[in-house]
């Protein structure tokens, strides 16, 4: 049982857990989704934006932060908005709380017609669950990672069951590679207290330098994919840009200073939401075009 003034506590820690910098980046593409695929404004469009905004990434960071513990306490960026150390004595609440929260919007989703969801769900379980531990697996847990954001996307567009089309594949595919280079940059800041913890990750794994030029490399790439959507989407491959400028220089980036690329992550995620603005003028800009 929690008590009435442990409660405040509790509550700011499963907050904290789900990263609240990371609601509108899983929310977001569900939505945009959705709507661009004719799904128009639906009970589905509602339940998935709310299921994809909170309870979606408290179970994929509640159930990491329970089993990342170790790895957290040693990492000093821990403790703000990149994520908080979360507390063992909320680790079982944290694991039912993000359960619980997200099982009725599952069964509501898949109920109006969504397997994706369901798949989607699945994968962000085995990100971080104990025996699977994708997360743990180099490159795989960069591919985890970038079904974290690219599958609400998908499961967008499975529910408003638009066709699968080639410009709507390349759009995934480059947003998926898009994320797979921000996981493994991401992974390169941690790279020492992942091994003293005795974590592995794309970065414990390849190296730094190895990382960071794969991370560059997927990101052009996913630029290039873009082109596959034809005019005027495919102008969103420009987008890579700031991304590639921001982390060249730690392309050479030795393993035992990996916490130097730490600035180019908070970089990274102000660049995330100049990039959601401009983004999102794309978008408005081909449905007014017709």
């Amino acid at each position: 049982m929690i008590a009435v003034t442990d409660a405040p506590g509790a509550v700011r820690q499963l907050v904290g857990s789900s990263r609240p910098l990371s609601w509108i980046n899983t929310a977001y593409p569900f939505a945009a989704a959705y709507l661009l695929a004719d799904g128009g404004i639906t009970l589905a469009l509602v339940l998935g934006t709310v299921f994809f905004l909170v309870p979606y990434n408290l179970l994929m960071y509640g159930i990491n932060d329970v089993f990342d513990h170790e790895s957290d306490l040693r990492n000093a960026r821990k403790g703000g908005v990149e994520g908080i150390v979360l507390d063992r004595r909320w680790h079982a609440l944290t694991l039912w709380s993000a359960g619980l929260l997200a099982l009725p919007f599952v069964v509501a989703l898949v109920v109006l017609g969504s397997v994706a969801s369901t798949l989607v769900l699945a994968a962000v379980v085995g990100y971080s669950a104990p025996g699977i531990r994708l997360k743990e697996r180099p490159v795989l847990d960069s591919l985890t990672s970038s079904t974290h954001f690219v599958g609400p996307a998908a499961v967008g567009l499975a529910l408003s069951g638009a066709p699968l089309g080639v410009t709507a594949f390349a759009a995934l595919a480059a947003f998926f590679l898009w994320g797979m280079a921000s996981h493994a940059f991401g992974a390169v800041q941690d790279i020492v207290p992942d091994r003293e913890a005795r974590i592995g990750s794309i970065a414990t794994e390849l190296g730094a330098r190895t990382t960071v030029r794969l991370a560059i490399a997927l990101y052009l790439a996913a630029g290039l994919t873009m082109l596959l959507t034809g005019w005027p989407a495919a102008l969103a491959g420009l987008l890579v840009i700031p991304y590639v400028a921001s982390i060249w220089g730690y392309r050479s980036l030795p393993d035992a200073h990996g916490d130097r690329a730490h600035p180019g992550w908070r970089r990274f995620l102000v660049l995330n939401l100049l990039t959601g603005f401009l983004l999102t003028q794309l978008l408005i800009w081909i449905v007014l075009r017709g």
